[in-house]
């Protein structure tokens, strides 16, 4: 069947096309009714499993840019590095609004009179109407929350999950317990902050049922969005010696698209998925090189999905007013800030 007639029969609620999930281009062109973009950038920050405040080296599968990889004008000050990101997006979308996305490793890791300094600016810049933000669990402090709930922005804070396991964590070097996650998205919901959680498919010795269970976290801790990345084998990283040493295998492109598939069908319908595939730099991607086709993975789940006549949500087992388990504060806000 062509996609015009998938998308007449597309079952699933929150969709202008074919695609049977949540998109954020779809959430976004909702909210402000135009095409947005994240710009990232790097704010100078670096991370406490770097510096040996936690560990040294990082986690195991970061970039030596700290997922930042992708920036131009890495070293400028943010305004220029913001305008440069800018006018490359305007070269595929001339019209798109951006978003300041605060990328390279972990950006809440410094006082809150720095970090006051860094985003003040792009707070109170008229033109800024959403500014997204990286980090840690265990570099999200109570204050810095409580500061800038109070601009009348969209403000996300993204956390990298990766694994519900925690002895997943400690493999790859995360250096915070799933817990610490549990409570810095507490922590969001009781400021009324927007949430996003990386995962990651295909981490070492994680076979299906774990990465499911990951997947159901999230549907329990309900973050307002979800990014799902492949696991990219960069250079100079560990984990990229330790599977070119032959210590562990990737998935391949079918068994990641089955799995996402998988992973669809029991989160919330409500749920944006930021992301159901990343993409490493070609000339620093060791494997999986498959990854480097984005529209294809994209293509592919969307098909499974029509094949299966499924969608998001569809297995889901939660009821989004569900309440979150071990809540510190009964007065949190429970299901999702981002819902339309």
């Amino acid at each position: 069947m062509n996609k015009s007639s998938q998308i007449k029969t597309n079952p699933y609620p929150y969709s202008y096309d074919n695609k049977r999930y949540q998109t954020m281009s779809w959430y976004l062109k909702n909210r402000y009714g135009e095409k947005c973009a994240k710009i990232p950038l790097n704010a100078g920050f670096t991370c406490p499993n770097r510096d040996g405040k936690v560990s040294f080296g990082g986690c195991t599968f970061c970039s030596a840019k700290g997922s930042g990889d992708s920036i131009l004008s890495f070293e400028k000050p943010l305004k220029n590095q913001y305008q440069d990101n800018l006018d490359r997006i305007h070269h595929k979308w001339p019209k798109a609004k951006g978003i300041p996305y605060f990328q390279s490793f972990s950006n809440t890791y410094a006082p809150l009179e720095k970090l006051k300094e860094i985003y003040t600016p792009f707070l109170e810049d008229p033109e800024i109407f959403c500014i997204c933000i990286a980090t840690r669990a265990d570099c999200l402090e109570e204050d810095f929350v409580s500061w800038i709930s109070k601009y009348k922005k969209d403000i996300w804070i993204e956390l990298g999950l990766q694994s519900s396991n925690d002895q997943t964590g400690k493999r790859i070097n995360r250096g915070y317990s799933t817990k610490d996650v549990e409570n810095a998205l507490f922590l969001l919901k009781k400021y009324g902050v927007f949430s996003c959680i990386h995962l990651i498919n295909s981490l070492p010795f994680e076979d299906h049922e774990m990465m499911m269970e990951s997947a159901r976290w999230c549907t329990v801790f309900k973050p307002d969005a979800i990014k799902i990345h492949m696991l990219h084998m960069i250079t100079n990283t560990q984990i990229a010696k330790d599977y070119l040493n032959g210590d562990f295998k990737l998935m391949d492109q079918d068994e990641y698209c089955t799995l996402v598939c998988d992973q669809l069908e029991i989160l919330p319908p409500e749920m944006i998925i930021e992301r159901i595939t990343g993409d490493g730099l070609q000339e620093d991607l060791i494997a999986p090189l498959w990854t480097t086709k984005k529209t294809s993975v994209a293509n592919q789940v969307d098909r499974i999905l029509f094949e299966r006549n499924s969608w998001q949500g569809k297995y889901c087992k939660v009821d989004v007013a569900q309440e979150i388990p071990n809540n510190p504060d009964p007065s949190i806000q429970i299901g999702f800030k981002s819902k339309i």
